[in-house]
């Protein structure tokens, strides 16, 4: 609770530990020496100490934007182009990604660590650095359509990471506990247990489910420069990310400029995406709900794609509304598609049985269907589901794949389905869910199954040899996630 009334957050995770990594060069390196076996333990103990040196000054400043709300910081770039601040986000890049339009790679970068670094905080420490274009391509999207992707070159990654971690120990401390996107110790199944616990415990009878329209493309860079300043004053920083705002994009050999949205496939975005959405929607609807609601209003924002609940239905038609004409005004616009008002909750079925309607209705959320069931004792549950799209978007993925591995050593194709099954389970084991697993597990087998007998004309293969391969292979489900009430500490 704030003192204000109704509380900030309506859920909130049990935080994780946030897992601080990095490396150093050997203290002996000018001397041309390798590194003593005595020395191994100093080198562990500098490097501590140095990383614990980063973390202190992050919690002086994340302590000071706790104090003050509406302090605004006027010199955080020392922070940033600091080497081992830069070191640290070097590590923590992914390894083995496509590179930028540079064509430098990590391995290539890192054979020179020690000089590339120092040399790149100087140029962000005079204001030599120039952001270089996104490299643009596409993926399929299971609709059709084509999704877009960036890959930014090394150094813009690593001042970006860099820059992220210190603007996070500012803005952790002001956005709301309903926004669960893109944050430290914050995951999407912290979001799904969220809804699923406000919408058992609190007064809900309708949800909204609602997606903003190409929200990524669509942020205004003026009004993001804005909200930015509300809270950053040291012009150096603002000014590095209106470079990566308008870097542009390469596509086809082509030089394309951009007046409006975030670098795609930059850690910044997420970040700047977070800003804008605090300001533009959820100061204002933690507004709303305290002044404008006559029941009681839940809301769960990952990213773009949110899902409200409401007690009266009045109000949530007011709400949307509101809601178009607010986001109009920055530039954005609901996802007429994916935006509905359905009646969902513990009386909905019973409510609509009484009026003579069907079952409630379903939702799509983080890549679940929500269901109003019931558990064997007859009490109301929120069923979360694989939703059926993603998964035969995913099965005709693995069967494109298949054909192309047709070929390879059953260990080979093995291990590799092995490795996709365990992902599945990591994210969709799901209490409740465990049938909708199975019957991935079954359609990947039987896949399998018929890409291997296509292997040749003689083939001798049956069923219970592929038994024999799925028992080895195909790991069963398990769930692998709490329920909801387990994870989630509930403020009433």
């Amino acid at each position: 609770m704030n003192g204000r009334g109704k509380s900030d957050s309506l859920i909130v995770p049990v935080k994780l530990s946030n897992k601080d990594g990095g490396a150093l060069a050997s203290a002996e390196k000018v001397e041309g020496r390798r590194l003593a076996k005595g020395n191994s333990d100093q080198q562990t103990r500098y490097r501590t100490q140095r990383r614990e040196d980063l973390q202190h000054e992050l919690a002086r400043i994340r302590q000071a934007a706790q104090r003050d709300k509406k302090l605004r910081f006027t010199a955080l770039w020392h922070h940033v182009y600091k080497v081992d601040r830069l070191r640290e986000a070097y590590f923590r890049i992914k390894r083995k990604v496509a590179p930028g339009i540079d064509g430098e790679t990590w391995q290539h970068y890192g054979e020179n660590l020690e000089e590339n670094l120092p040399e790149l905080s100087r140029r962000l420490q005079r204001g030599a650095y120039r952001a270089k274009p996104v490299k643009r391509g596409y993926l399929p999207k299971p609709d059709g359509r084509q999704r877009p992707i960036g890959v930014l070159v090394l150094e813009d990654k690593i001042t970006q990471r860099a820059t992220v971690k210190v603007l996070e120990a500012i803005y952790e401390s002001d956005f709301k506990g309903f926004s669960y996107g893109f944050r430290p110790g914050r995951s999407a199944h912290d979001a799904l247990d969220a809804l699923a616990v406000g919408i058992r415990r609190k007064k809900v009878n309708w949800v909204l489910d609602a997606d903003i329209r190409g929200f990524f493309d669509a942020i205004d860079h003026g009004w993001l420069v804005r909200f930015i300043a509300h809270r950053i004053a040291d012009r150096r920083v603002i000014r590095h990310i209106v470079k990566w705002l308008k870097a542009g994009v390469m596509e086809e050999g082509k030089r394309l400029a951009t007046t409006e949205g975030t670098p795609q496939g930059g850690s910044v975005s997420p970040l700047l995406a977070n800003i804008y959405l605090h300001y533009a929607l959820d100061l204002w609807l933690d507004q709303w709900r305290r002044r404008r609601a006559r029941g009681e209003v839940i809301f769960v924002r990952y990213a773009d794609d949110f899902v409200l609940g409401f007690q009266y239905r009045s109000d949530a038609e007011k709400f949307v509304g509101e809601l178009r004409e607010r986001l109009r005004r920055f530039n954005l616009e609901l996802h007429d598609d994916k935006t509905r008002l359905i009646e969902f909750g513990r009386f909905a079925a019973q409510n609509r049985k009484r009026r003579g309607l069907r079952k409630p209705a379903t939702f799509n959320f983080l890549g679940f269907t929500h269901m109003c069931g019931k558990t064997q004792k007859g009490k109301f549950v929120v069923w979360r589901l694989t939703m059926r799209k993603r998964l035969r978007a995913k099965l005709k993925q693995i069967k494109a794949e298949l054909r192309r591995r047709m070929h390879l050593s059953i260990p080979v194709v093995g291990q590799w389905l092995k490795r996709i099954l365990q992902g599945h389970y990591n994210y969709y084991g799901v209490p409740l869910n465990y049938r909708a697993m199975s019957t991935f597990r079954y359609e990947v087998k039987r896949l399998w199954f018929k890409t291997l007998r296509r292997r040749s004309q003689k083939s001798r293969l049956n069923w219970d040899r592929m038994s024999r391969l799925e028992k080895r292979w195909l790991p069963v489900p398990k769930i692998r996630h709490p329920y909801p009430e387990q994870r989630l500490r509930v403020f009433t």
